[in-house]
């Protein structure tokens, strides 16, 4: 949501240069490009550049290098600007600002946390207070969002605006999309076969449970019922012994009588 407002912010404060480029021609649009480069709040040019009136510079021997210029702010960075700055117009301070702020936006599509050093060699800065100065009017100016981690010396970036798109790279985004689209595919295949083998194996464990609680089951029956046939047999012996103990004490008796009348 917050790269969408930026990228809309953006969008609003390029229009006015766009109505002025429909009459502005050769010198006069070769001002309105140092213009909207130094403007402040003014970070995407890719509409500047298909322009009619602007777009005519590209083939003008005299303003050519300005259309350069401008692509290099469009998609480029001072890495850019440095290894071709003998063919280039020289930037004014806020213009060379505004090339480094873009430097990092594009920094940060390689990694989210980005070394002092690494910032300082390739924004070509002597020393951290100038780079920290640079990061926090980056900032303020709503290129990047992030916080500067001053004890382990580096920036962390949370998110950036958008830069225009280079030429060729609208192809790689949708091979990189196509490659995403595929491998998130098989992904998706490999889930759902892990579905379907857990939900079986819940089943399988479901069934066997079932089985393992109708074996106690019938086990507890067969104890309950070997205890009561033990009890049974228990009381069965115990009125066998108390029968023949009473016959033994009837007989005991019927031979006393006997012996008593001899």
């Amino acid at each position: 949501m917050a790269e969408a407002i930026l990228g809309s912010t953006a969008r609003q404060r390029l229009e006015p240069y766009l109505l002025l480029s429909k009459s502005a021609k050769g010198g006069a649009c070769v001002q309105l490009i140092k213009d909207v480069l130094a403007a402040p709040g003014v970070y995407v040019f890719a509409e500047l550049l298909t322009m009619p009136n602007v777009a005519e510079l590209e083939h003008n021997e005299q303003y050519q290098s300005y259309y350069t210029l401008l692509k290099l702010f469009s998609y480029g960075t001072y890495k850019d600007y440095k290894e071709s700055i003998s063919q280039l117009p020289s930037l004014d301070p806020a213009q060379l600002n505004k090339l480094k702020y873009l430097s990092i936006v594009s920094l940060s599509e390689k990694s989210r946390t980005i070394p002092y050093d690494t910032l300082l060699e390739y924004l070509d800065i002597p020393n951290v207070r100038e780079l920290e100065d640079l990061i926090i009017e980056a900032i303020y100016q709503d290129v990047i969002k992030g916080k500067l981690d001053q004890k382990r010396k580096q920036l962390e970036i949370e998110y950036t605006m958008g830069r225009d798109l280079r030429p060729g790279q609208i192809d790689q985004m949708l091979r990189t999309l196509s490659d995403w689209s595929q491998t998130s595919e098989e992904i998706l295949k490999a889930i759902d076969a892990k579905i379907i083998q857990v939900r079986d194996a819940a089943v399988q464990n479901k069934k066997q449970k079932e089985e393992y609680e109708k074996e106690v089951e019938r086990l507890r029956k067969e104890v309950k019922s070997s205890s009561k046939n033990a009890d049974h047999m228990e009381i069965m012996s115990g009125s066998i012994d108390q029968y023949s103990s009473m016959d033994y004490h009837d007989e005991n008796i019927k031979g006393g009588g006997r012996t008593g009348k001899r």
